[in-house]
């Protein structure tokens, strides 16, 4: 593409989004989804080297990205608009990707580092009448503490987290994990691509702060603890914004989720 094909494409952009702040139309949008599909095509071409998945599937994927770009870009910040949609894209391919792997991928030599640390571990108990600090089974097992950690940690997120989990909220009634899952069937937004766009639409018509904590806590995985701390709300405030998210995203969309 040439420099001044380039430079007309952003003109154009800036031209449509302007329109669109000022009017919101799907055909605008999709107007500005057509002059900006170069973006996209990059970002699926890139990652279709790097995976098993069609590159019609992460096109459609990461025109998802574009159109999150579009709803959030502020045309006074002065950002390019290429700039500000690549991560959107990027991200939202990225996270297609990493829910349809089927397991943590772990390095071998960890895996062969937990296996002995059951051994270590055993030996340690029995030898010191007591359960052994992270410091002596590092040691035992010839590595670092660091390390140690980093084999600990990789076991902890490769095993399936318990809805029965106790957890609790300063100033608040101790509750259960499952009990701030608004449904157990629900694990994240994994659903069929046109069903996906039409989320997209649902969601920018939700309340900003309900909004927020939907694509904190199933678009970016945060948990709810997390999208609480990042927010200023507390935990309970997270799980009641969820519930009330989701039943109003089943009346805008029209269907169960």
């Amino acid at each position: 593409m040439t420099t001044s094909a380039s430079q007309e494409i952003k003109n154009s952009t800036i031209n449509l989004l302007c329109a669109y702040q000022k009017n919101p139309s799907l055909k605008l949008r999709n107007q500005i989804v057509q002059h900006n599909i170069g973006l996209v095509r990059k970002e699926a071409h890139h990652w279709m080297h790097q995976c098993n998945e069609g590159f019609d599937d992460l096109l459609q994927v990461g025109c998802i990205g574009l159109i999150r770009a579009i709803e959030r870009f502020e045309i006074k910040k002065g950002h390019a608009f290429s700039s500000f949609a690549i991560p959107y894209i990027r991200g939202e391919i990225q996270h297609y990707l990493r829910d349809r792997s089927n397991a943590v991928r772990i390095p071998r030599r960890w895996l062969t580092m937990q296996r002995q640390a059951e051994t270590t571990i055993r030996s340690l108990h029995t030898q010191l009448n007591r359960y052994p600090n992270d410091l002596e089974i590092a040691s035992a097992m010839g590595i670092s503490v660091n390390e140690w950690h980093e084999v600990k940690l990789a076991s902890k997120n490769r095993s399936l987290l318990s809805l029965d989990a106790p957890v609790s909220d300063e100033g608040e009634q101790s509750t259960s994990l499952g009990e701030l899952v608004p449904d157990r069937r629900y694990n994240s937004f994994q659903l069929a691509m046109e069903d996906r766009i039409r989320l997209q639409q649902a969601l920018v018509q939700l309340e900003n702060r309900t909004r927020q904590v939907l694509e904190f806590v199933f678009l970016h995985d945060l948990t709810q603890k997390e999208t609480a701390e990042r927010m200023g709300i507390s935990s309970v405030t997270v799980s009641r914004q969820v519930k009330k998210g989701l039943e109003n995203l089943k009346n805008l969309m029209g269907t169960e989720l």
